[in-house]
């Protein structure tokens, strides 16, 4: 070991300049992480022995081409200290690359070089380092990487251009972060984060603070009016706001926003001053945003030879982005994946750089990856490393159960009757039931069964790792699965045979139904029945049904096993019509997906039109919206008053669904680990590390959270697409299936908000643009004429000259569905009042119906039709193979066979 000294240049906090030096060891034996050493020093990762080259990054080369050094493809990168020292202040950068580091996915590794002994060398002062040839590397060792080469000319383009057109200064400059912190203890300056209107995205943006007490005036948030007002602040960025005197505070516009202005139309100098404008940004969160590039003969700032182009986000609340590339002209009309680099104050806009292209826009795989895009919904195919890590189970080599393992859980494969219930032509069963008398009759022993997927994946593995995004997604006409099928489908599906369980089991009081005791622990269980819930009805209400699993027995033996399992149904009936009522009187109550307290329940028990059980449905639907969503949170972070949930419950979690949502093994983990510290490491798993402390366990719960919601808004944007697929080729004027029937639940300045059974929700203007207004006739057929509009709590009314016409909340009308396309982001609904009177061909939705809506009826039906054409369709695409995985026929390939009749 040498000693020798480093002389540090620091800043003391009042800014002036003190020279420190301190002790500075080498070592001769500093590990390098390479499979191929001899030194014996290999620990941790390291570099797989089968490549040929390594890769030394020097600190700029990782500053300005970290995107490319992060493919996955780029093997062999070693990353010095002095490099990942030098990007120490660069707070994203850094991060980013010590997320690199640790995962396991990337072969790149972290060399210490400043403390080995041979490659230490001390920076003279004024030394430049030399410039790292990246791209004669890519050429050299990567040539059929094309991803790699675009993305590096890219970032090479936006780098030269980096400069601003103009000297002339747009926005005024940030405040230092001193003055910032400063600012924000005293009250001076509000942090939180920029939250830009979608339907205003020009002139409305609010700033939330999770930080601010519920008593406090700006709680609710505080209103940034117009473009300018941010200062370069994007949607959802940590940003400082200053308040500006109560005399100019006013509230957000309550009408109907009709088209949306551009940046440079001047709408910023109508708008009065408002309560506050950003005066510094403490957290940028820039991610990929999808772009469009506009056509040539759109108006847009294009300069030296059309190499900067002012790219438009399909995300409205996004600013324009100003792209440098060379291949404008190839792009024109395509959504392209772009990040922002820069907002200078000298300029209008943010420059950024491509990074890859989706497709043309307008088609069909384009506009589903812009939706997982614009959610930062990675999905790529299940790596080779993860595969490698699943059971194999396959005819040559059927998978079996250790017996170890199964010797160690609890046996009740011979014991108990265990049967799921799930919707039909459900492919994954996660969860089972199973139901059986002890003592005589006198108790009854009720168990829920969940696959055991800890089992199979552990903490920490590629599998675990990939799983983190948080869930299974599903899509209108795909899911991406958070599991690899040999999980999800397969050894996790409890359809049968040997199965690995995580299992809860009560005794209850046979009378009172009272829980006398519970059982949580790991078992192996065998699953006899896959009912339905239609075919679990039918055995309930003693039809003559088939029952697949006993179609092959003898009658005997099949009269005794259907009496069995209907029994056990009758009881689990009698078990659950019990907790339902005492979770009613507990104050819960059924709503559209949600349950809330006793008040809220009664209310709306009241709030019941026998003759319109639709408007029932849309009471439900708007309490469940009013509600604050259920979200995860780690206990050690919430004092137990928080802890109260919608189903009335002091405290509530869920772990019936591991194979699609990750929340649910965390929850098997953490039961695992209190069962072995409860019964003293006698649960049969081998010891693993100790759970997750508070601070990990609550940034896992805000990552799940995130994700859910993410995964909620691409289940909806989907929806929307495929809703504009089937309207968008039928002429609205001729189509009966382009008017239905619309309920009033909201009123507006300008207008109303109408609910469809379709399952679709938008605007119906009263007036529109040229300031006409909607007049109705003696038979209630509306038409456009020149008028006023009058807003009242519960209705609305419009005046003319040939009378007056009202429209209240709830009331039934009839609109006509149109699509409005735009090249730059995604179609929507457009929805005209026709008449303010019911739909005739409207007939009332039957409680109990199948929630399928009435489109993907229609779709089924003429999908049928299309069977003939269905038969010569051509093999499918790569795209089609690569992304969709679930099983045909589904909602894509029907509307494609629609499409095809349509032509």
């Amino acid at each position: 070991m040498i000693k020798t000294e480093k002389v540090l240049h620091l800043k003391s906090s009042r800014g002036r300049k003190v020279r420190v030096v301190r002790e500075h060891y080498l070592r001769e034996r500093v590990p390098c992480f390479s499979a191929l050493c001899q030194a014996g020093c290999e620990n941790g990762k390291v570099l797989p022995g089968d490549l040929t080259h390594y890769v030394v990054p020097d600190a700029e080369v990782v500053l300005n081409y970290l995107e490319v050094l992060e493919l996955v493809e780029l093997q062999g990168v070693v990353f010095t200290q002095t490099a990942c020292q030098a990007l120490h202040s660069k707070g994203r950068f850094y991060n980013r690359l010590r997320n690199l580091l640790k995962d396991p996915r990337h072969d790149c590794v972290l060399f210490a070089n400043e403390f080995q002994e041979f490659s230490y060398c001390p920076r003279e002062k004024g030394e430049s380092q030399e410039k790292w040839q990246t791209q004669e590397y890519l050429q050299s060792f990567w040539p059929a990487l094309q991803a790699a080469q675009d993305l590096y000319g890219s970032v090479r383009q936006a780098l030269q251009e980096k400069e601003a057109d103009s000297s002339q200064r747009e926005f005024p400059e940030h405040l230092p972060a001193q003055v910032l912190e400063a600012g924000i203890k005293s009250g001076r300056f509000v942090q939180g984060t920029l939250n830009v209107s979608k339907h205003r995205a020009q002139n409305e943006a609010f700033v939330t603070s999770d930080g601010l007490s519920s008593k406090s005036p700006l709680s609710a948030g505080v209103l940034v009016a117009g473009s300018k007002s941010r200062n370069r602040a994007v949607h959802g960025d940590l940003v400082a706001v200053e308040l500006l005197p109560r005399v100019e505070w006013r509230g957000k516009v309550t009408a109907l926003s009709e088209g949306l202005a551009d940046e440079r139309s001047g709408d910023d100098d109508e708008i009065k001053p408002m309560p506050t404008r950003v005066v510094g940004i403490l957290q940028r969160n820039w991610r990929d945003y999808v772009v469009t590039f506009p056509p040539r003969d759109a108006a847009q700032t294009q300069s030296r030879a059309a190499q900067r182009v002012l790219a438009v986000p399909w995300d409205r609340r996004i600013p324009k982005v100003r792209i440098s590339t060379q291949q404008a002209d190839a792009l024109q009309d395509h959504r392209v994946v772009v990040r922002i680099d820069s907002w200078p104050s000298t300029s209008l806009y943010p420059n950024g750089h491509s990074v890859r292209v989706l497709g043309r826009a307008g088609e069909l795989e384009t506009e589903i990856q812009t939706i997982l895009v614009e959610n930062c919904i990675h999905v790529p195919p299940f790596s080779e490393a993860q595969l490698r890590e699943m059971p194999v189970n396959s005819p040559e080599k059927p998978w079996a159960a250790d017996p170890a393992e199964a010797a160690a859980r609890r046996d009740l494969r011979r014991t108990h009757l265990v049967f799921s219930i799930d919707p039909r032509g459900c492919e994954d069963v996660d969860d089972t039931l199973s139901v059986r008398r002890l003592a005589g009759g006198k108790l009854l022993e009720l168990g829920v069964h969940i696959a055991d997927v800890t089992h199979f994946v552990r903490e920490e593995s590629l599998t675990d790792l990939e799983a983190r995004s948080a869930t299974t997604y599903y899509l209108a006409d795909r899911r991406y699965d958070m599991l690899p099928a040999v999980l999800s489908a397969d050894l996790c599906s409890l359809l049968g045979g040997v199965d690995y369980a995580m299992s809860v089991v009560w005794e209850l009081d046979a009378q009172s139904l009272a829980v006398t005791k519970v059982w949580f622990g790991r078992t192996l269980i065998r699953s006899s029945y896959q009912l339905h819930y239609e075919l679990a009805q039918a055995l309930l209400n003693g039809e003559e049904v088939q029952v697949p699993e006993l179609a092959r027995l003898d009658p005997e033996e099949r009269d005794a096993k259907l009496s069995e399992l209907i029994q056990a149904l009758e009881t689990l009936t009698h078990i659950a019509r019990h907790l339902r009522a005492q979770r009613d009187r507990g104050g819960a109550l059924e709503l559209e997906g949600v349950e809330t307290n006793k008040a809220l329940a009664d209310s709306l028990d009241r709030a019941v039109d026998p003759e319109d059980p639709l408007v029932n449905r849309l009471f439900r639907m708007m309490a469940t919206q009013a509600m604050s969503q259920a979200v995860y949170f780690s206990t050690g972070a919430q004092p137990e008053d928080q802890f109260y949930h919608y189903l009335a419950l002091d405290r509530y979690t869920h772990f019936t669904s591991p194979i699609r949502r990750y929340a649910d093994m965390v929850v098997h983990r953490l039961l695992t680990a209190a069962l072995q510290l409860e019964r003293g490491g006698q649960q049969g798993a081998e010891p693993g590390k100790p759970p997750a402390g508070n601070k990990d366990m609550e940034e896992l719960a805000e990552h799940i959270n995130s994700r859910n919601r993410a995964a909620q808004r691409a289940q909806n944007l989907s929806t929307g697409l495929f809703q504009c697929l089937f309207f968008k080729e039928r002429d609205p004027e001729t189509d009966p299936r382009c008017v239905a029937d619309a309920i009033i639940y909201s009123i507006r300045d300008n207008g109303v908000l109408v609910f469809i059974p379709y399952g679709v929700k938008g605007p119906v203007y009263m007036r529109n643009k040229e300031g006409l207004v909607v007049t109705a006739g003696p038979d209630g057929t509306c038409e456009w004429q020149s008028g006023s509009v009058h807003r009242h709590s519960d209705h609305i009314t419009t005046t003319s000259g040939c009378g007056s016409a009202t429209f209240r909340l709830f009331d039934h009308i009839t609109v006509r569905i149109s699509v409005l396309s735009t090249n730059c982001h995604a179609d929507t609904l457009t929805l005209q009042v026709i008449s303010n009177q019911p739909h005739l061909g409207a007939a009332p939705q039957r409680p109990g119906s199948p929630r399928r809506s009435q489109l993907v009826q229609e779709v089924v039906r003429l999908a049928g039709e299309a069977q003939e054409k269905a038969a010569r369709r051509p093999e499918l695409s790569k795209e089609e193979r690569e992304f969709r995985q679930s099983r045909t026929p589904n909602l894509y390939s029907l509307l494609e066979e629609i499409r095809e009749l349509a032509l």
